[in-house]
């Protein structure tokens, strides 16, 4: 076979989509055949249960998506260097094509890749398309990275024209033969969900067709609300497309595109949608300059705060069964396991009762959250514990610390949201609260009819304990 015509590899990780997909459209405009191909490394085998079975999920779905356009996914298991070795061996493809990544782990394996291809030497290129604006290319006028969001906003909100589409290829031509190709049935990525799995499949919306059509109600009606309503977690007021965005079903330009164009025609909920995108920039801009944000507390004179640790805690089991006798966060702690997503304004409540109240680390949250979450976002994770907690970016004043109960009386006022996740508190609950009973391990040991638990520590009582503790503390 020669270089001319030699295939192309496609190496998809999050970017499980055909529009809009710069490595994709490259690949195609060579002329050459394209070989797509997603791999089963270590990185992918260590996600947490949801997110794991999601991606299984969303491989399912663009593998059809692929075979509509004459093509398939090649899968196969194991380090991302030996795999792409054996398929350039197999296959004589002399480019491998892929989207950037920017978390740590992510970074030192493709550099490995990027390393080991220049030997051999195969062409290796990397494209944007996981974010709208590469990390290292938004700076402050110093030169250096942002560690603000207000500034760093205003910094990309002026780059609309650097966001531009790509339409998806027509027909993705192949090779004459196909390398084999793993079974996705038996890498079983779901097995850790358990029984889980049945009851939070019925609330994804899976692939990029969804993802389109999730984004078109949303503009078409929900963002002229937006703004104003969407902190009330009953009232779904929010895209939802954080589930289909953590796995690029959908391109952040596609979202931030679709915000621009309502904003110029002024819609008030648009500009606060293209900040909330921004939020998710901002959290992978930081994720790539200051790496430790996934591991180590973002501030480091924080090292020395007494966090508890042990996860294992029985008041810490309480937090993650929903059952700390605050219903307002116990509403969020089960709607995570039932849907496998919690919406925003409860995910910092929750977050705050445990980094504050509780006086737990961060990544005890981020770990659950990490195992739990369909919509799982190594950066937009660690970012958002740590702000909660205090010690990470552009925190809220350390002391902030979230009343529940006023939250609760301010965003959810006729306890819709409370109602629709708890059982315990009613005689006749709906579905959604029953369904948490059916998606937890059984040996949990929890049912609808037992009593609803008293808190497990007063909200009084943990508010002045936080701040005893940051009392002590030299910040």
């Amino acid at each position: 076979m020669t270089v001319n015509n030699s295939p192309a590899i496609v190496w998809f990780r999050r970017d499980m989509r055909l529009y809009d997909h710069a490595a994709l459209r490259a690949a195609c405009d060579t002329g050459r055949p394209v070989i797509p191909v997603f791999i089963l490394d270590d990185i992918t085998e260590n996600l947490g249960a949801a997110p794991k079975w999601r991606l299984g999920l969303a491989l399912e779905h663009f593998s059809k998506s692929l075979r509509r356009k004459g093509s398939k996914l090649i899968l196969r298991k194991g380090p991302a260097i030996r795999v792409l070795r054996e398929l350039i061996s197999e296959t004589g493809a002399s480019s491998v094509y892929w989207t950037r990544l920017y978390d740590p782990d992510s970074i030192a394996r493709d550099t490995s890749v990027k390393t080991m291809l220049g030997d051999i030497p195969v062409e290796a290129r990397s494209f944007p398309g996981h974010v709208m604006f590469e990390p290292w290319t938004v700076e402050t006028g110093k030169g250096s990275y942002f560690k603000v969001f207000t500034p760093f906003w205003n910094a990309v909100r002026q780059r609309s024209d650097d966001v531009r589409l790509l339409a998806a290829p027509g027909q993705i031509p192949g090779p004459d033969e196909w390398p084999q190709s793993d079974d996705l049935g038996n890498w079983n990525m779901g097995r850790t969900m358990n029984r889980g799995a049945d009851i939070v499949r019925s609330h994804v919306r899976l692939g990029e067709e969804a993802a389109q059509a999730r984004l078109d109600e949303f503009v078409g009606d929900t963002i002229e609300r937006y703004k104003v309503r969407r902190d009330f977690p009953s009232e779904g007021a929010t895209s939802g497309l954080s589930e289909n965005l953590s796995l690029g079903e959908i391109s952040p330009n596609r979202c931030w595109a679709a915000a621009r164009r309502l904003a110029e025609e002024g819609f008030s909920g648009a500009e606060t949608f293209q900040k909330e995108l921004v939020w998710r920039e901002f959290a992978w801009h930081l994720i790539y300059h200051t790496p430790h944000i996934v591991r180590d507390n973002w501030r480091e004179d924080w090292d020395g705060f007494p966090w508890r640790t042990d996860d294992q805690a029985s008041d810490v089991m309480a937090w993650k069964q929903g059952r700390t006798g605050i219903p307002l966060v116990d509403a969020g702690m089960r709607e995570l396991y039932v849907t496998g997503r919690m919406h925003n304004r409860v995910r910092m409540i929750a977050a705050s009762y445990l980094t504050k109240h509780m006086l737990c680390h961060w990544k005890i949250g981020m770990n659950w959250f990490a195992e739990t979450l369909i919509d799982w976002d190594p950066a937009s994770n660690a970012m958002g514990w740590q702000w909660v907690a205090g010690s990470g970016p552009d925190a809220a004043p350390y002391f902030r610390i979230f009343n529940p109960v006023t939250q609760a009386e301010r965003f959810d006022p006729d306890e819709r949201y409370i109602c629709r996740w708890i059982a315990e508190r009613q005689s006749n609950p709906p579905d959604t609260a029953l369904e948490f009973f059916d998606a937890i391990p059984r040996s949990w040991n929890l049912s609808p009819s037992d009593p609803y638990p008293d808190p497990i520590i007063g909200l009084k009582e943990g508010r002045d304990r936080a701040l005893q503790a940051y009392e002590n503390r030299d910040f």
